[in-house]
């Protein structure tokens, strides 16, 4: 937890859900394990859910760290809308400590005061509809710790026929799980490796909740279901740690659910640890196929065999990727193989031709969304 603020220029935020006045006097947030305990003027560890008074707000309702349009595979996501564009935000703040983070600019942030874009979630929706997304996202930081910011945003993007993402580690409690993700249309869930000394020694926190996450949207949701797991070299990308997980995803999950492996590079806390070499990813991709998954894929790293979606079928090459780039798409309109029938598992468009995939977004762009005038 981290102690009360001085003076502050942000107004606190909204009435936050999910928490608990304690006989003691402090008030518990029950949004995530942790199970923070504030007193006064006391944010969580996640730094967003502060006390106030008599209740839990949270401070950055409101508030982005930016909006980009991305392409809908940088999330990534390879069976959700292939080829479309997502138009993402994140705030502040994370509810894990992990080490080896790639956004620790914005997830480990504490500069309340650098979220200067601010926008409701209709004018969120609707400057997302006017950019031609498909969808909004909730990511660059966790958006469990804004839960309520995306809920609403979620249903008003809902509202004008957009689909939305959560891009997230999972790490909530199960009240607000099904709350929060009854209203994703899907999510990637980093699964950040497969050993719970991992877990508590690299983020801090613990792997059950997360497996019992990944166990909730593919089997009590709606929510499209697809994982990646971030390969650190020396960490967690032993071979009997990958065939431990994937054979896990193969029991628990089914073999439909899309895996990315996606390679490691120097960054926040572990500047001395090498990237990951291509061959890394090569061999998990090697291992989750021979344990029966259907579609892994390799992330960070220019590999045309693993960017491409093949037929769980008859094999064949149905979506080309190069990196976030689809290269060809033949899936019918009901996302089957042309050659065999097969469907194949996740949700598909009207679907790409060769010509137009080379129109799509390909990059991140910035976005700027208007706050709303002063009334007069």
């Amino acid at each position: 937890m981290s102690p009360a603020l001085g003076p502050a220029s942000l107004d606190p935020g909204p009435p936050a859900r999910w928490w608990h006045a304690l006989p003691d006097g402090r008030i518990q947030c029950d949004l995530c394990p942790r199970d923070c305990k504030l007193n006064e003027g006391q944010r969580g560890l996640c730094f967003v859910r502060q006390r106030v008074g008599d209740k839990v707000v949270l401070s950055t309702y409101g508030r982005s760290s930016g909006f980009c349009l991305d392409p809908i595979e940088k999330k990534p996501l390879n069976h959700f809308l292939p080829g479309s564009s997502v138009f993402s935000f994140g705030t502040a703040g994370c509810n894990l400590a992990c080490k080896f983070c790639q956004n620790w600019d914005i997830s480990k942030s504490r500069e309340m005061d650098s979220l200067m874009d601010l926008a409701s979630p209709e004018r969120i929706a609707a400057a997302a509809q006017v950019s031609g997304a498909a969808s909004v996202a909730f990511t660059y930081n966790d958006p469990v710790i804004f839960a309520e910011y995306a809920m609403d945003t979620a249903d008003a993007s809902h509202a004008l026929g957009l689909k939305t993402v959560a891009v997230t580690a999972g790490y909530i409690h199960p009240l607000p799980r099904q709350a929060f993700f009854d209203k994703m249309d899907a999510a990637n869930v980093d699964l950040k490796a497969f050993t719970e000394a991992f877990y508590q020694q690299q983020t801090g926190s613990h792997l059950a909740p997360v497996l019992d996450t990944l166990q909730h949207i593919r089997h009590a949701s709606a929510c499209w279901l697809e994982i990646t797991t971030l390969l650190i070299p020396g960490l967690n990308d032993s071979t009997p740690e990958i065939d431990a997980m994937t054979r896990w995803i193969a029991d628990h999950l089914g073999p439909d659910v899309p895996l990315h492996f996606s390679a490691f590079h120097p960054d926040y806390k572990m500047g001395d640890v090498p990237a990951t070499p291509a061959s890394t990813l090569t061999r998990a991709r090697r291992i989750a196929l021979a344990n029966g998954l259907h579609h892994v894929y390799t992330g960070n790293v220019h590999d045309a065999e693993g960017g491409t979606t093949f037929c769980s079928g008859c094999a064949a090459q149905l979506i080309e990727r190069d990196w976030h780039r689809v290269l060809r798409y033949t899936l019918d309109a009901q996302g089957g193989c042309p050659h065999c029938g097969t469907r194949v598992a996740g949700h598909f468009g009207p679907g790409l031709s060769d010509a137009g995939a080379s129109g799509l977004v390909r990059r991140r762009i910035p976005m700027r969304v208007a706050p709303a005038k002063p009334a007069t």
